[in-house]
């Protein structure tokens, strides 16, 4: 016989507690005793309460998960019991809210020793961008400093746009309808369409990715029935109107950059997310070429240093010198300049929208 759970919920008049739980959409299912009522279980929206007219236990909070809220009373979605318990109505399904971009101009140096936080599945994060632009990107700077088995589960993110890009070492990824796993080098990168089932499943010594997550606020969802990988082979299949985009470095075609002296590889991705994102890997072909002052129209420009050095000049900014593991933003029109390179010089750009 399956198990069930029991919320215990103090009640002072079980009769009153009863009659609002039934008008809220539960149900009445255990009384006793029959002779000296003091225990009443009732269930509705998934759970079981236990209402208990001897128990002392201070007032607690139910989220309630419905698909349509006109259901309850007066279209309400707060509630109080008689005893205090306090009910409130939430959306079933996470829906991915994208907040309006607070522009900032923002430098995040390795050197200024931000903490590294022990995130999901034990690996370590470094945030890039501390306020987010108000909420709608999350880029994070990732390690697993010791390689092996990553314990990780089956799981999908309800997300807007989702890149991973591998910096350092080896990750060995699955994904939903995207064949055996693979192996992810230095300088690959995949992006995760919203909603597709994955699992990272072995990582090297001392891995590093660069991630980005838009909004900065997203929901991680564990998938317990579906195995990895899916018998179904779907390359072309789309995802909420994305598809899954896998760039091998080996395979990089390299071309003029928008700054003279520098040139780029394409990964794909402006094209697998219809517009929603492009991402660029940029090297210096030139460092002596005659600096140029340019601007964007994108609502968000990311850039990070993954190797060499370079003096950003912003408008209204001193200079700065950074160097690799330095990341910046750009608001759009605001200008800019690149000088002072390194010969050794690369980039990771990633522009929203992609267009």
């Amino acid at each position: 016989m399956e198990s069930q759970a029991q919320i215990l919920v103090s009640s002072g008049n079980l009769t009153a507690d009863m009659d609002f739980l039934i008008d809220i959409g539960f149900r009445l299912d255990n009384i006793f005793p029959d002779d000296s009522l003091e225990v009443a279980v009732m269930s509705g929206h998934g759970i079981n309460i236990r209402l208990d007219k001897n128990s002392e236990l201070p007032p607690v909070t139910i989220n309630i998960l419905s698909d349509n809220p006109a259901q309850f009373p007066n279209g309400k979605t707060e509630f109080l019991a008689p005893n205090g318990t306090q009910f409130i109505v939430l959306p079933k399904l996470y829906e991915v809210v994208m907040p309006q971009t607070q522009h900032t101009f923002e430098v995040r140096q390795l050197r200024d020793n931000d903490p590294w936080i022990i995130g999901r599945a034990g690996m370590l994060y470094r945030d890039l961008i501390p306020n987010r632009l108000g909420g709608s990107i999350m880029a994070s700077h990732i390690r697993i400093p010791n390689g092996g088995p990553v314990p990780d589960m089956v799981h999908y993110h309800t997300i807007g746009f989702q890149l991973i890009f591998c910096y350092r070492g080896w990750v060995k990824l699955v994904y939903e309808d995207q064949g055996e796993p693979f192996i992810l080098e230095a300088g690959d990168c995949v992006t995760q369409p919203p909603e597709i089932r994955h699992r990272v499943l072995e990582a090297s010594d001392n891995l590093e990715v660069i991630e980005i997550g838009v909004p900065a606020v997203h929901m991680t969802t564990i998938d317990h029935d579906m195995e990895l990988p899916t018998r179904e082979y779907h390359p072309d299949r789309e995802f909420k109107g994305q598809r899954f985009c896998h760039h091998k470095v080996s395979e990089a075609k390299w071309t003029p950059w928008k700054i003279g002296g520098f040139e780029y590889r394409d990964t794909g991705i402006n094209s697998a997310t219809k517009g929603i994102a492009s991402v660029q890997v940029v090297r210096v072909i030139n460092p002596n070429a005659e600096p140029q002052s340019v601007s964007h129209k994108a609502d968000i420009l990311f850039t990070f240093v993954m190797q060499g050095s370079l003096y950003l000049s912003v408008d209204e900014h001193t200079p700065k010198l950074l160097n690799k593991g330095d990341a910046f933003v750009i608001p759009p029109k605001l200008k800019y300049e690149i000088t002072g390179v390194s010969d050794d010089l690369e980039l990771l750009e990633v522009s929203l929208s992609g267009n």
